[in-house]
C-alpha cells in the first residue's frame, strides 16, 4: 500500500483562489450594473428582491457547507478502512483545506441569513441613504458566499482527482494473481 504523498503532490490552493477571486469579480460587474441601471432612491425595492433570493442562497450555503464538512468524515473513515490508499500528511492537507473553505461558506452563510431575516422594508424612519449602503452589503455577503462556496466545490474536485489518482496508480503496481 502507497501513501498518497508518495504518488503526487498536494495540489496548490492557486485554483482555489482562482475560482474565488472570479466569482468575487463577477459579483463587482454584477454590482456595478446593478448601479448602472437603479439608482440609491430604489435601494429599497433592491433589498426586497435581493432578500428573497439571498434568503434561498444562504440556506442553500449553510445546507451544502455543513453536509461537504459532514462528507468530510466519512471520506476519513473510508480512507481509514481502504486498502488502496493509507491516510498521511498530504491527504491530510487536502481535508483540512476542504474543511476550511466549507466553514468559511458556512459561516458567511448564516451570517447572510442572519442579515437577510431583519424586516428592513418594515422601518420608514430609517433616513434613505442607509438603504443603499444596507443594499451593497447584502449584495457583498452574497457574493462572498458564493465565492466561497465555489472556491470549496474547486477544493473537493482537487482531493477527489487526487484520491482517485492514488487508487488508480495503486492497482496499477499491484501483481497480477
Amino acid at each position: 500500500m502507497k501513501k498518497l504523498s508518495d504518488l503526487a503532490n498536494v495540489p496548490s490552493t492557486a485554483w482555489n483562489w482562482a475560482t474565488f477571486i472570479f466569482f468575487c469579480a463577477l459579483g463587482v460587474a454584477a454590482w456595478l450594473a446593478v448601479g448602472a441601471v437603479y439608482a440609491s432612491a430604489q435601494a429599497r425595492q433592491l433589498i426586497e428582491a435581493l432578500t428573497e433570493s439571498g434568503l434561498y442562497l444562504a440556506s442553500t450555503g449553510a445546507g451544502s457547507s455543513a453536509t461537504i464538512l459532514a462528507l468530510m468524515l466519512t471520506l476519513l473513515g473510508m480512507i481509514n478502512n481502504s486498502d488502496a490508499l493509507s491516510f498521511d500528511d498530504r491527504l491530510s492537507v487536502l481535508v483540512k483545506r476542504i474543511s476550511r473553505f466549507a466553514t468559511l461558506a458556512l459561516m458567511l452563510s448564516l451570517l447572510l441569513l442572519l442579515l437577510m431575516v431583519f424586516p428592513i422594508g418594515e422601518y420608514d424612519e430609517i433616513p434613505q441613504n442607509w438603504f443603499g449602503i444596507l443594499f451593497n452589503i447584502m449584495f457583498a455577503m452574497t457574493v462572498l458566499v458564493l465565492a466561497s462556496l465555489a472556491m470549496t466545490v474547486s477544493s473537493v474536485y482537487q482531493t477527489i482527482m487526487t484520491v482517485i489518482g492514488g487508487i488508480q496508480e495503486n492497482k496499477e503496481e499491484l501483481p497480477e494473481d
